[in-house]
């Protein structure tokens, strides 16, 4: 049989360029082993300090609202036809209660998404989740200063709010399209009041807030307290999901107890290793809700739904951001001094760069203050420091990867692009007023 080369010759493309890229593998030089190695210590990193503690209850939170939260509800409130200073003002300041990074608030979008949410309110909530975090401003106005503090948080909201627009407008005839698909769908049944829900959200907020504080540089005032606090009021909240579960979701009390009493005994037993208990209660509402009939079984498989979308490419992108950029005061494959020089001053290009550069990094929450001080140390301008705030939060490499599986590439696209200009152009702004 002829081999036909016009639809063959991407195959061949695709193995020559393989076998190329494995011939000239640059095995053996220092900066390319370095940076293999730091890819799988950014991976190991983010296995053990953010999968259990943040994407599962991420995850938990938006399979319940899948399930528990009526699309009526959500197009009322956050759909395309909602009231736009009600919907705008919820998504724009929700960072403030969830203080999650770009890749945890990922399952938080999906959930409202696919609920019919409108791409303005979701993607504002997209922004708003991970850049306005109050911890993270009150940290960067004392470390990096109050300027740089006061317009992180003024710029992150008025972002969320013109992101959400601006994507609400680009997509506009999609989104009425979708109103109009949904106008007529009746009311469903509601199986419980709106405050037991509330409640329940609550508690699932509380457990994915508290059980990630971070502990700030002073040790003392308001979040210090919080920080020494922080287990006893994340088993607080687990203990009132527990509740909620016997009472209004109709969980055996003993499957609650099987959970629930070995969690706390290995929290009184090993007091320093909170990760034990945590894990231990992760792995019991799992096997619990995954044996449930009715609501509680479609909650685990509506949880299991995005957890199986997107750890897989969340996983595959921080690989690829720890080979490229390396883990903080570490080096991937790109050089550190390449970003700290093209960085300084106040040009377009060094405005643009950082946005870029934070767009594809990830900030693990409030990590981003100690290396923007760093960076500013070595001549960073206030400008592109304030163009990386913004953007480098809210992104990263492995956040792109799933909100294109998410929301669709020329969605995706889009929301990256409004993004990195409108941190470029604020950051121009800035230095320009601060040099």
């Amino acid at each position: 049989m002829k081999t036909n080369w016009k639809t063959d010759w991407k195959p061949l493309a695709l193995i020559a360029g393989l076998f190329l890229a494995c011939f000239y593998l640059p095995v053996g030089a220092p900066r390319f082993d370095n940076a293999v190695t730091e890819a799988f210590e950014l991976v190991k990193w983010y296995a053990r300090e953010h999968v259990i503690l943040c994407l599962i209850p991420a995850f938990f939170i938006a399979g319940a609202i899948g399930v528990f939260v009526s699309q009526a509800s959500v197009m009322k409130y956050l759909g395309p036809k909602a009231n736009k200073a009600l919907a705008y003002g919820v998504a724009s300041v929700s960072g403030t209660i969830l203080a999650v990074c770009s890749c945890t608030v990922l399952p938080l979008f999906a959930g409202i998404w696919r609920m019919g949410a409108g791409l303005g309110p979701a993607t504002a909530f997209l922004y708003s989740g991970p850049a306005i975090n109050v911890l993270a401003i009150v940290l960067t106005a004392r470390v990096l200063g109050l300027k740089l503090g006061i317009a992180r948080a003024v710029g992150a909201i008025v972002f969320s709010v013109v992101v959400g627009l601006l994507t609400h407008l680009i997509f506009r005839k999609e989104e009425l399209a979708k109103a109009a698909a949904t106008a007529q769908d009746p009311e469903p049944e509601v199986k419980r009041p709106l405050w037991q829900n509330i409640i329940f959200f609550a508690c699932m907020v509380g457990i994915l807030v508290f059980a990630n504080w971070g502990k700030p540089m002073e040790n003392a005032g308001l979040w210090h307290a919080i920080w020494l606090w922080k287990w006893p009021i994340t088993a607080a909240c687990a203990a009132g999901l527990g509740f909620v579960l016997v009472g209004w979701f109709a969980v055996a009390w003993w499957k609650v107890a099987v959970i629930s009493i070995p969690a706390a005994v290995l929290a009184f037993v090993f007091p320093q290793q909170p990760m034990m208990p945590f894990g231990f209660a992760v792995i019991g509402l799992s096997i619990v809700t995954s044996t449930s009939n009715g609501e509680t079984g479609d909650w685990f498989s509506s949880t299991w739904t995005f957890a199986k979308q997107i750890t897989p490419l969340l996983l595959f992108g921080v690989l690829a951001a720890g080979f490229f950029l390396g883990r903080p005061d570490k080096e991937g494959i790109i050089p550190s001094e390449w970003v700290t020089q093209a960085v300084g001053g106040n040009s377009l290009r060094a405005n643009l760069l950082a946005s870029v550069v934070g767009a594809f990094m990830y900030f693990a929450t409030l990590t981003e203050v100690p290396i923007l001080q760093g960076l500013i140390g070595s001549g960073m301008g206030q400008g592109p420091a304030l163009a990386l705030l913004l953007a480098g939060p809210a992104l990263s490499l492995q956040s792109m990867l799933v909100l294109r599986t998410v929301m669709g590439t020329k969605k995706m696209v889009v929301y990256v692009t409004l993004v990195v200009v409108m941190a470029t152009i604020t950051g121009l702004i800035f230095g320009a007023m601060f040099p």
